[in-house]
């Protein structure tokens, strides 16, 4: 059998796996956004390289153009034009050295730099030695334009340029190539968190439902067996550490229930449970308060319906086995009453709010009625417990389909509250037998009870200078009256 985990330890490793998925994700994301940053300066560089190239060529040949109108056609503007488009291209040149990356960039704008070098030395000379203007000369000069210049200078510039262009454009296809390569690998880096994370979600569904669904389903139904008597069922020790612990103990509750049984229907009650409650407080409080807790934390808003629902059960359960064993607590100790404003209302709903699934089990209706507003003084937490008891006995008393009355009402020195039912009517007469803060067991008519909800009421009506009395109807049911003085 596998060794169980604790669901501290579980949920620590849920965390860490879900941290890791964020931090997966976020480089992946990151490392997307870098290179598609890098790829689009280097873009942008490579193409602004193209732009001032292109603005060069386009310079060069508008300068071309200012020599001929200068020796054919004697623009005296010419001249001045020539040397701004002197002062453009240098400055272009300037630009691409600045833009320019790696020893072949550089070397590539060097080249053109010495070919327009080479062009500007010949056309600057023609411009200082300007010929006469007979068919002769002007022979000379467009053998010497269309020879030297054109064939062989711009030649050469264009040689030059038609590199760095090459270059360029084979650079800005290797920054598409490696882009697209970029774009592949960060997709598939993304899919690995995704994946993780499905398989995370499928993961924690499946150990809610193995390690602590099913498990706390066991327990309730070994819980609700061991209720009605059964005490030879066994609650299944699986699942986490709390788990396995709480069905440990709930077996060895119901082991010590096996050996007290015949004592707790007599007179010695209290002192089996005085022996039991020491157990459950040791065996039970301790990993119902993990579970809980643990549970809380693990009700995450991104999980399906179902887990979402079996973590709320077991908070429910963790809660209900919470108040069975304080209930068990609180009868071992004297009532020492914390006394504070509150109503009538608010101390029978909080009562019956714990009561709706044995009230739907039997179809009964409560009708409530009489006391708007009626405050008075006493320990809340007490007298929900004694009303509950009260209400409890009436429900357990009751036929299926049929009502229970809860009535309030207020008289001039003193606050009352009856509880009827429909049932046979009870069959012995309660008496008070608390004496110095003790609490005595009386008669039960149900197979495992304890004879402590009515000597409980009795202690809580004492405690706040109350009192509790039964009455048994003509036609049947039982009346059952707690009054409380308002002085």
């Amino acid at each position: 059998m596998p060794k169980s985990r604790s669901l501290r330890d579980l949920l620590l490793a849920h965390e860490l796996i879900f941290l890791l998925l964020v931090i997966l994700a976020g480089t992946a994301g990151g490392y997307g956004i870098h290179l598609w940053r890098v790829a689009s300066s280097e873009s942008v560089r490579i193409s602004q390289l193209t732009e001032e190239i292109q603005q060069t060529r386009g310079d060069l040949y508008r300068q071309m153009k200012e020599l001929f109108d200068a020796q054919f056609l004697e623009d005296d503007e010419a001249k001045g034009e020539y040397e701004r488009y002197t002062v453009g291209i240098e400055q272009h040149f300037q630009q691409l050295l600045h833009l320019a990356k790696g020893r072949d960039e550089l070397s590539a704008i060097t080249n053109m730099r010495a070919a327009y070098g080479e062009f500007l030395a010949q056309t600057q000379d023609l411009f200082n030695h300007v010929l006469p203007p007979d068919a002769v000369h002007q022979t000379d000069l467009k053998k010497k334009l269309n020879g030297e210049l054109e064939l062989k200078v711009l030649h050469q510039y264009e040689s030059v340029t038609h590199h760095a262009e090459n270059l360029l454009a084979h650079k800005q296809e290797q920054v598409r190539r490696n882009l697209y390569l970029a774009d592949r690998a960060a997709t598939i880096i993304l899919a690995i968190p995704m994946l993780l994370g499905i398989a995370l979600l499928l993961f924690s569904r499946t150990f809610l439902q193995r390690a602590i669904a099913r498990p706390i389903a066991a327990v309730l139904r070994a819980t609700q067996e061991i209720s009605t008597g059964k005490l030879q069922h066994r609650a299944p020790e699986i699942g986490t550490v709390e788990l396995a612990q709480l069905g440990l103990a709930i077996n060895r509750m119901a082991d010590d229930l096996t050996h007290s049984q015949e004592a707790l229907i007599k007179s010695e009650k209290q002192a089996a449970q005085g022996a039991l409650v020491p157990v459950l407080a040791h065996n039970i409080r301790n990993p119902l308060a993990s579970i809980r807790a643990t549970a809380q934390v693990a009700d995450d808003p991104g999980l399906d319906a179902n887990t979402r629902q079996s973590l709320s059960d077991i908070i429910a359960t963790v809660d209900r086995l919470e108040r069975w064993t304080g209930a068990l607590l609180t009868y071992l100790h004297p009532l020492k009453p914390q006394i504070s404003t509150t109503t009538l209302r608010t101390l029978a709903d909080g009562a019956l709010s714990l009561l709706q699934t044995k009230l739907k089990e039997k179809n009964i209706k409560t009708n409530i009625a009489g006391w708007a507003d009626i405050s008075l003084k006493a320990d809340v937490h007490l007298m929900e417990q004694a009303i509950y008891n009260l209400l409890l006995n009436a429900i357990d008393a009751s036929p299926h389909t049929s009502i229970i009355e809860v009535m309030g009402a207020k008289h001039m020195e003193f606050v009352s509250l009856q509880i009827t039912d429909q049932g046979s009517g009870i069959q012995f007469t309660p008496e008070n037998t608390t004496k110095n803060n003790a609490l005595t067991p009386g008669p039960t008519t149900k197979k495992l009870g304890t004879g402590l909800g009515i000597p409980f009421a009795f202690k809580v009506c004492e405690a706040h200078h109350g009192t509790l009395a039964f009455k048994i109807g003509e036609n049947g049911g039982t009346t059952v009256t707690m009054s409380f003085n308002t002085t």
